[in-house]
């Protein structure tokens, strides 16, 4: 191991252990739990329930035990992609930055931080790929495994069906339709609704998960590598996520949280071919590619910025409710609020908050009534402000002595 593989190595692990600190005070000081989340605590009996429920379990009902597995999740996949890489790259330079990338793509820190499927997803589909480039083989207990932890797997497994076809390997083909098909007949696909199209909220969406420069970029790649068919099992996972997404955007809203994780992989991918357009040019002729790249990375700052402090966006929006966090706000601030009013029991007139505030120990009860909605003979109003800024008036209005 040479000494410029040990430093990068270094840079590496403490990058990785500096941006795990990050989530952890983010998840302990800046997030409430949504409603969405409380269902997953309360009410679900999902592979997410079950995990939120044995961390709450074991760390207590707190922010942290809520989004621990989720973020620890997000370091495991960090690893795992930080493993797949090793001779990916030829310099351990261009290893190191795609790594970096990576692990403060905004899709990644957002999912790291939220209890939703995406992050798992994530893991997973990096753990089959390094068994498969560790094994030379594909692991079909995963492929079993994968059919009882989400319905997104059947993404995977239309791409490695795909994959299959193209490198005739009859078995992987066939295993892979049999779960695919499967997947359907248990999870089903919803075509609800009045059909409506969604293309340009989807490419929104892509470009906050990646940052719009590097989601521009990643495009083109893809492209690039499928005409001059640079196509590895990767690359067909990547792309069959970002034309299903594409095509069902037409009809519906897609929830980007199943296609996501699958197009977010092939991210070494893109830079790989970044780094190599950028070297076999002479050196005056990399100028325009030097300003690209610090466009992208300036870009992707801004958005990690604000992907993890957003709070004072409120300070220029004139509704609070257009915040892209609104509904991960509030909740732990108004609990604190009640609870310094000695409430610790409340009927709310809105049951998302009730349940909400539930998680931080404020129970359903008949002693006082609550709304957010202004009425006549409340005997008190809270406010919850950010940056001095009024942003939810909560009127309290005790009911039972």
């Amino acid at each position: 191991m040479t000494k410029t593989h040990n430093k990068y190595n270094y840079y590496f692990y403490i990058s990785l252990f500096a941006i795990v600190v990050v989530l952890l005070f983010k998840a302990d000081s800046s997030l409430s739990i949504s409603y969405k989340e409380a269902l997953n605590v309360f009410v679900n009996n999902s592979v997410l329930s079950i995990i939120s429920k044995l961390s709450i379990s074991i760390f207590g009902q707190n922010d942290i035990a809520l989004r621990l597995p989720f973020i620890m999740f997000y370091a495991l996949s960090v690893l795992l992609m930080f493993k797949l890489t090793e001779n990916y790259f030829r310099y351990e330079k261009d290893r190191f930055i795609a790594i970096w990338i990576f692990m403060i793509l905004p899709g990644v820190i957002s999912a790291s931080l939220l209890v939703n499927s995406a992050i798992m997803v994530i893991f997973f589909t990096l753990l089959y790929l390094y068994m498969y480039q560790k094994n030379a083989k594909h692991s079909y207990l995963l492929l079993v495994f994968f059919l009882f932890v989400d319905n997104s797997f059947a993404i995977l497994y239309l791409a490695l069906f795909f994959y299959s076809f193209k490198n005739q390997d009859k078995k992987l083909m066939y295993f892979s339709m049999i779960f695919f098909i499967l997947s359907m007949y248990v999870y089903g696909f919803s075509t609800d609704g009045k059909p409506r199209g969604f293309l340009v909220d989807t490419f929104a969406i892509y470009a906050t998960v990646f940052s719009p420069l590097l989601f521009i970029y990643f495009i083109y790649s893809l492209y690039r590598a499928g005409v001059k068919d640079e196509r590895t099992i990767t690359w067909y996972i990547s792309m069959t996520a970002m034309v299903l997404s594409i095509i069902f955007s037409f009809r519906q809203r897609v929830f980007i949280e199943d296609f996501g994780p699958y197009v977010i992989i092939a991210l070494p991918f893109m830079l790989k071919t970044f780094f190599h357009s950028y070297r076999v040019r002479l050196k005056e002729f990399r100028k325009a590619y030097d300003i690209v790249a610090v466009l992208i990375i300036g870009m992707l700052i801004i958005n990690v910025v604000l992907t993890l402090v957003n709070k004072p966006l409120y300070l220029v929006l004139g509704n609070p409710t257009k915040h892209f966090v609104y509904q991960y706000h509030f909740a732990k601030e108004l609990s604190d609020e009640l609870k310094k009013r000695d409430i610790n029991e409340i009927t709310c007139s809105d049951k998302e908050l009730q349940l909400r505030l539930k998680f931080y120990n404020i129970n359903e009860g008949e002693k006082y009534f609550i709304s957010t909605r202004p009425y006549y003979n409340y005997d008190e109003k809270i406010v919850i402000r950010y940056y001095n800024k009024e942003l939810l008036d909560v009127y309290v209005k005790k009911i039972n002595p």
